[in-house]
């Protein structure tokens, strides 16, 4: 008998043995090209940015003989130039009020909005809805004569109130539909219990689900940050006066072909750009925590 059972339970053994080292192999080559291809796609994006802080750093001279990545001679002043001369700390000002007053504003109307076509029931909301998508496609640039020609009828052309409108209408669309999205995935027991409390809409909406979408107005506050943060054709043809200009209008002022400053207008982005990094870090846990409840949900 022992002769007969032993050769099944040996190779009942190799059976079990064999499957479970070869899938972790197999989970670490995947771990490994994974990450290579993550570092590769890291670095081709951060390389465009360190060229451009190399440059800032760099004399006009050493910048355009290319011999070189990194500086020889950090010229430090290039910064100190490009705020007194370029003026950048009225265009940062600027730029500062007009992206935090568009975000607000499109938290704010893309937040309701968003609200009522997730939850409530009203005549027209599929054509409302079909109306935000059809404004999507029109291409930015189609709309500009329209929005022009309408802020001359206002009396609202060089007028920050106007450019800051024109933001906002602007953001609207896309950040509705992100909301929305936002707000059908969230469940219904929430409500309904605050319903039962006798809460009504405006109180569900302020104290129970808008603080549970913080991860998707932080969503919403970066896209349409980044937006009109870099906004420069409206601006260009809005202001007349450069007092009011924002930051991306206030790079032109290196771009002279009289006098070239290639390394003052790469110090004077790197100083714009500080703004929108702080913000992004800022918002970043807010972002990774709602694509994760997405994820999941």
């Amino acid at each position: 008998m022992t002769l007969i059972t032993q050769p099944p339970v040996e190779e009942a053994e190799t059976t079990i043995d064999q499957p479970r080292t070869r899938p972790r192999r197999r989970i670490r080559a995947d771990r490994v090209g994974l990450y290579g291809l993550l570092i590769i796609a890291a670095l081709t994006a951060l390389l465009p940015l360190l060229w451009m802080l190399s440059g800032s750093l760099q004399s006009l001279t050493e910048l355009l003989s290319n011999d070189t990545f990194l500086p020889a001679d950090p010229q430090w002043q290039n910064y100190i130039t490009a705020w007194v001369q370029g003026d950048l700390g009225t265009y940062l000002r600027n730029s500062v009020i007009y992206t935090g007053c568009a975000v607000a504003g499109i938290l704010i109307v893309s937040s309701l909005a968003g609200y009522a076509l997730a939850r409530l029931d009203f005549a027209g909301k599929g054509v409302f809805t079909f109306i935000i998508l059809a404004v999507m496609i029109i291409p930015a640039p189609a709309m500009f004569l329209a929005q022009y020609k309408l802020l001359i009828s206002l009396g609202l052309t060089n007028n920050p109130v106007g450019y800051v409108l024109i933001l906002i209408t602007s953001g609207i669309p896309m950040s509705t539909l992100i909301m929305r999205s936002f707000f059908v995935s969230q469940p219904r027991d929430l409500e309904e219990a605050a319903a039962l409390d006798g809460a009504g809409p405006l109180r569900i909406f302020w104290s129970v689900i808008l603080p549970l979408a913080k991860p998707g107005l932080a969503a919403v506050a970066v896209i349409q940050g980044l937006g009109a943060w870099n906004e420069y054709l409206m601006a260009l043809v809005l202001f007349d006066d450069n007092a009011l200009m924002p930051i991306q209008r206030g790079l032109t002022a290196f771009t002279s072909a009289e006098t070239p400053q290639q390394q003052i207008l790469l110090a004077a982005t790197t100083i714009s750009i500080v703004p929108v990094v702080i913000f992004y870090l800022m918002a970043q846990r807010h972002i990774v925590k709602g694509i994760g409840a997405g994820a999941i949900k």
